[in-house]
């Protein structure tokens, strides 16, 4: 236990997860650009002084995030890649747990949010692509075990591109149709899934 841990003061780690949290709720609520510093500092009980302490700007708040949500998808593909049935099995017993996180409103506020900033901003947008980039070979690299002999290299791209257009497409289908009927949707999408993995 470090130092900081012991005398009951907060870890850098900590008081960085405090202003994440607190950056995430003022940006659901109004938005990357409405969200000042100030509003960031005074919703997690700090100063602005303090913020920038812990982060340069709000473009390096986004990348704090940004990076959170790659860490965790990260973990959840290693999570899939150790199961020891089919791959193909264990994506589709994962689906209902996808769903809900893609229906939760609280998190598409903030992945939309963040689209539209990067789509401002192209420091914001290099952060998004840079992700996505990684995100991409993660799942390029997990999708392998699933690879057929007759694909071509673009054929295997494209279909674990189709992968992201469906789930990234879920978002907003979260968003638009909140109250669709998850269980035969997670039934179709099985079919797709199944059909452009197998």
């Amino acid at each position: 236990m470090g130092e900081e841990a012991q005398s009951g003061r907060p870890t850098v780690e900590s008081r960085r997860q405090q202003i994440l949290d607190a950056a995430c709720d003022q940006v659901r609520q109004s938005g990357f650009h409405g969200a000042s510093m100030a509003d960031i500092a005074r919703a997690a009980g700090l100063s602005v002084g303090q913020i920038y302490r812990y982060f340069e700007n709000k473009e390096a708040i986004i990348a704090a995030i940004v990076a959170q949500d790659l860490a965790e998808m990260r973990e959840k593909f290693a999570e899939l890649e150790s199961r020891p049935e089919p791959l193909l099995d264990a994506i589709l017993g994962h689906l209902p747990e996808a769903l809900d996180k893609c229906y939760d409103q609280r998190r598409a506020a903030l992945v939309l949010e963040v689209l539209a900033e990067a789509a401002r901003n192209p420091k914001v947008a290099a952060i998004v692509r840079a992700a996505d980039a990684q995100e991409r070979l993660l799942a390029l690299s997990m999708l392998e075990r699933t690879r057929k002999p007759q694909w071509s290299e673009a054929e295997f791209r494209a279909r674990a591109e189709m992968i992201g257009v469906l789930f990234d497409g879920l978002v907003m289908r979260g968003v638009n149709n909140p109250d669709t009927d998850r269980t035969a949707l997670a039934d179709v999408f099985r079919t797709a899934l199944s059909s452009i993995l197998d």
